[in-house]
């Protein structure tokens, strides 16, 4: 398999993924918005939000640079 078509693969499949991830960070976001700083700090020490919200920071980063690698190479070009 070209490696051009494995970045594309795993470009929509981590936007597949991140998703979920988002919409359960929106909906948390939300729910947290006007709490206080303990509320917040309590949200996120519990381990289902520490698991979730690490796992969505992970995958942002990989489909940043993932679609930032596509860009340089689609658009920028050595003179």
């Amino acid at each position: 398999m070209h490696n051009s078509t494995k970045k594309w693969i795993f470009t929509k499949i981590s936007s597949l993924i991140l998703i979920p991830f988002m919409a359960w960070f929106l909906v948390s976001f939300v729910s947290i918005y006007d709490k206080s700083y303990i509320e917040i700090i309590s949200f996120f020490s519990h381990q289902p939000s520490k698991v979730l919200f690490s796992v969505l920071i992970v995958m942002v980063f990989f489909f940043k640079a993932l679609t930032i690698s596509e860009i340089f190479e689609d658009y920028l070009h050595n003179n």
